[in-house]
């Protein structure tokens, strides 16, 4: 298939675009390009791409495409607060727009990467996708929109399907050192403190961005009978902690380092734990192959082969929301987060 890649030199792109063309297809990627610098290693090879703001895809780039694998959005709750109305024009305003283009334009297949953080704040009893949403964050909302937008357009020659990621970790060129699993990680490493900023208590659902990965490809490739309209939470089930036991993994795994409570520790009410049962049930060729223990380590030996330091880790380099800062303060981006003229 020919699969257009929107978001592809993203933190999950850059490591789902090799795993598709492994497969076989055809991938195209879409891409402003706002985190090219955020580098981690070694990327890997390049394909054909447009530099484009997901706002701007226009029809000519969907043509021949069979399917879209679109990833690209404000990625997460702080950088998402930081300009809320801009955070629903790209998360669902974009979204909606690209998938009324690519029907339009013949593509049968549109891959929506939602989030498990549309269940919001929840009870600790395991959500399933028929579960009732309650996001407490325009992040969370905008997921929430997006699946609604994109529900109202599916029917015979247009199939949509909503991948609820849970919170996402692991190693990757385009490395986000803003989530859970990779900055405990990364701070018990260059430290030897496994800070937690809030208590500990609250669950989420995790997930490594190879397996996330892979489920976009098993849900391209199932038959259209089984993803037609219909929302999975990806992961898996086994896979849902309190972040304090997250924590106490990092301490175990990370040489020398020592589990680490805040001074302004606080609850976090966003709290969920998902059933991944349908995903595994219905999608065979969805195998996930790994666990947050083996995560740590494959973050563990990738900050020590790279050298990863604390300025790194906690700087504009890989805090998505410290990036975009840097670059308001600069004048490359307007207030709508697009490149200014010249930039």
């Amino acid at each position: 298939m020919k699969v257009l890649v929107t978001g592809h030199d993203g933190y999950i792109g850059q490591v789902l675009v090799p795993i598709f063309q492994a497969a076989g297809h055809e991938v195209v990627g879409a891409d402003s390009f706002l985190f090219e610098e955020c580098k981690f290693g070694t990327d890997p090879a390049e394909i054909s791409s447009f530099r484009v703001d997901v706002r701007d895809i226009d029809r000519e780039m969907l043509k021949g495409v069979d399917a879209v694998v679109h990833l690209a959005a404000i990625s997460n709750d702080p950088l998402g607060d930081l300009n809320p109305q801009c955070t629903y024009d790209i998360n669902y305003g974009a979204t909606a727009r690209l998938a009324e283009m690519a029907k339009e334009a013949g593509v049968r297949r549109f891959l929506y990467s939602s989030s498990c953080s549309l269940y919001g704040a929840s009870s600790d009893a395991p959500l399933d996708e028929s579960s009732e949403f309650n996001p407490v964050t325009p992040y969370g909302e905008s997921k929430v929109m997006s699946e609604a937008a994109l529900h109202d357009l599916a029917d015979d020659g247009f199939s949509p399907t909503y991948l609820r990621n849970s919170t996402a970790y692991g190693s990757s060129s385009r490395l986000r050192g803003d989530l859970v699993v990779n900055n405990l990680t990364g701070f018990a490493f260059t430290t030897g403190k496994v800070f937690l900023k809030s208590d500990g208590t609250s669950w989420r659902p995790l997930v490594h961005i190879e397996d996330i990965s892979r489920a976009f490809l098993a849900l391209m490739e199932a038959p259209r009978d089984v993803i037609h309209d219909e929302p999975f939470n990806v992961g898996t089930t086994t896979e849902n902690y309190q972040i304090r036991d997250v924590a106490l993994l990092v301490e175990e795994i990370v040489p020398n380092s020592v589990v680490t409570l805040s001074d302004g520790a606080f609850n976090d009410i966003r709290n969920y734990r998902v059933s991944c049962d349908k995903i595994a049930r219905e999608v065979p060729g969805f195998k996930p192959q790994w666990t947050v223990r083996r995560g740590i380590e494959q973050l563990l030996a990738d900050y020590q082969r790279l050298g990863l330091t604390l300025e790194q880790l906690e700087g504009n380099r890989f805090m998505r929301v410290k990036t975009i800062n840097r670059k308001l303060d600069e004048n490359l981006l307007d207030a709508d987060l697009r490149w200014a003229a010249g930039a």
